[in-house]
C-alpha cells in the first residue's frame, strides 16, 4: 500500500528542511527535499566593500560561521592574486581544524546518535558488563564501570521522573533499533562526554579567532593576530602552549572514543551499508595549505563519477580550471527567477515563491551541477577521493576503520562499501581522526615559523578599478564550499555561495535528475510509515545545514501527514 510521508521540519539539523517520501512495499519509491527558509545574504552583499564581505557571510549560518568567513576572504584574495603570509595560513588552518573537529563530534553524538541509540533500554544494562565490552574495543579512559554507572543513574532518574525532556520524542523501541542495553549505555555515556570535548575544540577557535561563533581575526590578506613573544597581549608562547594543551586533551577523545564508536556502530548495523548510495558522484577540494602560495595541501581534492574510484581525477590546487568551468546552478525547481543552469559568476538570487509543487518549484535550494552531474560532497567524498588517490593519511585511518570493524565481527569492508548511509557516518569519523593527526602538526608549523623570527600575518590588498573575479574554496565539515565573487570598481557586483548542503540538498534539475538527498532515499527501508526513523538516518548522515544552503520561512502548505521527530 502506497503511503505519503511529509517530515516537516527535519530536526537535529541547522535550519529548516522538509522531506517528502512515497513509500510502497516497505521502501521509499520517490523523494523530495525542500528547504523552507531563505536568507538572502548574497543580495545584502551587493555594492559592499570586499574587505568586509567575510563579516556578513559568517551569518549564512549559526554553526558554519568560520568556514564562510575563510571562503569569503579566499575568494577576494583569489581575485586579487594576493598571497598571504605562512603564519596566516597556519592560524587559519588551526581554526578550521578545530572548528571541524567540534562540528563532527556534535554531529555524531548530539545530532544523529539518537537515531541508533535507544536511551530507554539503558536501565536494563549492566555497567560492569558494559565496561568490559568498552575495554575490549578501545582504550578510552571514560569507559570505567563507575562512570558508566553514573550515566545509568542519570538516565534512571530521568525516566523515573516521567519527563524525558529533550529525549521525549525519540522513536524508542523502533524495530530498526537493535543495540544491546550495554552498547546503548556506552554510546550514551560518550554522548554526554562529547559535550566537554567539543567545548575544547571551540576554545581553540576562540583563542585564535577572538570569539566564537563569528570569529573576528580575519582580513583579506591574512589575519589580524599580532605576534610578539615578549607581549602578554599578543600571540606568544603561552597562548601557543594553551592551544597545544587543548588539542592534546581533545585528540584522545576523537581517536579512542569517537572513532571507535563509529566503528562499533558500523559493526552493529551492517545492513546500513546497503542503503543510501545516492548520486555516486563525488567532489572534494584540496585544503589546509602549507605555503603562502597555496600550492601544497594536507588534504587532497578530486572528482569521482559513477562511483568508480579508479576514475578519480585529482584536483591539485584551487586554480583548477576544469572545476571552475564545470560548476553551474539550476533553478528549474527552486523558488528563484530564471531558467536553466547558470555559472555562479553570472548567477542571480531573485526569489520567486510559488508554494510547494512537487512537479514544479519546491525548494529554496538551487541545484548545483558539475558538468551536468549532481555531486555529493562531504566527508564521504573527501575520504573516497583521498583513498582513490593514494593519500597516505586517508588510507591509514580508513584501513584502521576496516580492521576495527572486522575485529568487532562486523563486515569485511572495501572503500566501495562506504558509498552508503553508514559509510557517511564512518567517513566523518575517519576524517576527524585525520584532522586530529594534523592538528598538532599545524600547531608545530606555526610555532616553528614564529621562532624563526617571522611575525608577519598580513599583506595589504590593493583593489583595481577594473572588474575582477575570484573563487574561494574550502573543504568544510559538510563538504566542498565555494564563494564566487565579481568585484567592480572596488565593490561586489555579484556574490554567489555554492555551499555543501546546496550540493547535497539539491532539488531536481532541468532534466528531472534528483539531488543526493533525494536519490539516496530511494529504496531506503521504512518499517513503520508513522515512525519514519530510517528516513531520518539517511538524511542525518549528510549532516544537513539548511541555513547555509538556502539562498523566508512560509508556514503555509499542504499537510500530508504529521510525524514526531527528535
Amino acid at each position: 500500500m502506497m503511503a505519503r510521508i511529509s517530515i516537516d521540519p527535519i530536526t537535529r539539523i541547522e535550519g529548516h528542511l522538509r522531506i517528502d517520501v512515497e513509500v510502497d512495499g516497505g521502501a521509499v519509491q520517490k523523494a523530495w527535499a525542500s528547504c523552507t527558509m531563505w536568507r538572502g545574504i548574497e543580495t545584502i552583499l551587493l555594492g559592499r566593500d570586499p574587505r568586509e564581505g567575510w563579516v556578513f557571510t559568517q551569518r549564512f549560518c549559526g554553526v558554519c560561521t568560520t568556514v564562510h568567513a575563510v571562503a569569503s576572504v579566499r575568494a577576494v584574495e583569489d581575485a586579487l592574486q594576493l598571497e598571504i603570509p605562512p603564519n596566516a595560513q597556519f592560524i587559519r588552518n588551526l581554526i578550521l581544524i578545530a572548528h571541524a573537529l567540534h562540528d563532527h563530534i556534535v554531529h555524531f553524538y548530539q545530532l544523529s546518535a539518537l537515531d541508533w541509540v535507544d536511551v530507554t533500554t539503558i536501565p536494563k544494562a549492566s555497567p560492569t558488563r558494559a565496561a568490559v565490552i568498552a575495554d575490549g574495543v578501545g582504550a578510552w579512559e571514560g569507559n570505567s564501570r563507575r562512570r558508566l554507572e553514573d550515566v545509568q543513574n542519570k538516565v534512571n532518574g530521568l525516566i523515573g521522573s516521567g519527563q524525558l525532556g529533550i529525549f521525549s520524542h525519540g522513536y524508542w523501541g523502533h524495530p530498526a533499533m537493535h543495540l544491546s542495553p550495554e552498547l546503548n549505555l556506552i554510546l550514551f555515556a560518550h554522548y554526554l562526554q562529547a559535550l566537554e570535548f567539543q567545548r575544547k575544540a571551540l576554545q581553540v577557535v576562540g583563542i585564535l579567532g577572538g570569539k566564537t561563533p563569528h570569529i573576528q581575526n580575519l582580513a583579506v590578506g591574512g589575519v589580524m593576530n599580532a605576534i610578539n613573544l615578549n607581549s602578554l597581549a599578543t600571540m606568544n608562547m603561552d597562548r601557543l602552549g594553551m592551544i597545544q594543551s587543548l588539542l592534546q586533551d581533545l585528540i584522545p577523545f576523537v581517536q579512542q572514543a569517537y572513532f571507535v564508536d563509529a566503528c562499533l556502530l558500523a559493526a552493529s548495523y551492517p545492513e546500513w551499508f546497503r542503503y543510501g548510495r545516492g548520486a555516486a558522484n563525488y567532489l572534494a577540494v584540496p585544503d589546509l595549505p602549507l605555503d603562502a602560495k597555496a600550492t601544497q595541501f594536507d588534504l587532497p581534492g578530486g572528482v569521482i563519477l559513477n562511483g568508480n574510484l579508479g576514475s578519480v581525477r585529482t584536483i591539485q590546487n584551487w586554480n583548477d580550471q576544469a572545476l571552475r568551468s564545470a560548476v553551474a546552478e539550476d533553478v528549474t525547481h527552486a523558488w528563484y527567477q530564471g531558467e536553466g543552469p547558470q555559472p555562479p559568476f553570472q548567477g542571480k538570487t531573485d526569489p520567486d515563491y510559488t508554494d510547494f509543487h512537487e512537479d514544479g518549484k519546491y525548494s529554496w535550494v538551487k541545484a548545483p551541477r558539475y558538468d551536468g552531474h549532481p555531486m555529493e560532497v562531504g566527508p564521504l567524498a573527501n575520504v573516497l577521493v583521498g583513498y582513490a588517490a593514494g593519500h597516505p593519511l586517508t588510507r591509514k585511518w580508513t584501513d584502521n576503520a576496516f580492521k576495527k570493524i572486522s575485529s568487532l565481527r562486523g563486515p569485511n569492508l572495501t572503500p566501495d562499501n562506504l558509498q552508503s548511509t553508514m559509510g557517511r557516518y564512518l567517513a566523518r569519523a575517519i576524517r576527524s581522526a585525520m584532522l586530529s593527526d594534523l592538528a598538532l602538526q599545524h600547531c608545530r608549523l606555526l610555532t616553528a615559523n614564529i621562532l624563526k623570527g617571522d611575525d608577519t600575518t598580513y599583506n595589504p590588498p590593493v583593489f583595481p578599478q577594473s572588474q575582477i573575479t575570484g573563487v574561494g574554496l574550502h573543504e568544510a565539515p559538510r563538504g566542498t564550499l565555494s564563494h564566487w565573487v565579481v568585484i567592480d570598481k572596488g565593490t561586489f557586483s555579484n556574490y554567489q555561495a555554492v555551499v555543501p548542503s546546496t550540493w547535497n540538498a539539491s532539488p531536481r534539475d532541468q532534466q528531472g535528475v534528483p539531488g543526493p538527498y533525494e536519490s539516496s532515499l530511494l529504496a531506503n527501508p521504512v518499517a513503520d510509515p508513522s515512525r519514519p526513523l530510517e528516513v531520518l538516518r539517511t538524511v542525518h548522515s549528510f549532516d544537513p545545514c539548511m541555513a547555509c544552503a538556502c539562498h523566508t520561512f512560509d508556514a503555509s502548505g499542504r499537510e500530508i501527514a504529521q510525524v514526531k521527530v527528535l
